[in-house]
């Protein structure tokens, strides 16, 4: 099984990871959704939402964009890490099972941003 987390805007995927307003969690076999849920972000502190979505069992992070930080941490902890992705977060999952969705590296460099993360 692998569990896909998708920083989201409610049902589209978000650019910036830390600021979503919603994590849709994936929990995937075979290739096949099995079991989806939503999770309200439960805060924006630098290191906070790595080690939550570790500690949730996520073994890949899908995001617009997110910051170098949070993406050493994913490292870190062997998650891994696809930004640049873009639209409806079980077509960005559908793709990644697919083996379509391809990480970008689309990383934030800083915080004071409104559009460019995700570009």
């Amino acid at each position: 099984m692998i569990k896909i987390a998708v920083a989201s805007e409610n049902e589209a995927v978000t650019e910036h990871f830390g600021h979503c307003i919603n994590f849709n969690i994936f929990e995937t076999e075979n290739y096949e959704i099995i079991k989806k849920e939503s999770i309200p972000n439960p805060g924006h502190k630098p290191g906070f939402l790595p080690n939550f979505l570790n500690e949730l069992g996520v073994n890949v992070v899908i995001s617009g964009g997110m910051g170098a930080g949070a993406i050493e941490i994913f490292n870190e902890k062997g998650i891994e890490v696809i930004v640049g992705a873009r639209g409806h977060a079980n077509d960005a999952v559908s793709s990644y099972l697919q083996g379509d969705l391809k990480s970008t590296g689309s990383v934030c460099h800083d915080h004071n941003h409104s559009s460019e993360c995700g570009n």
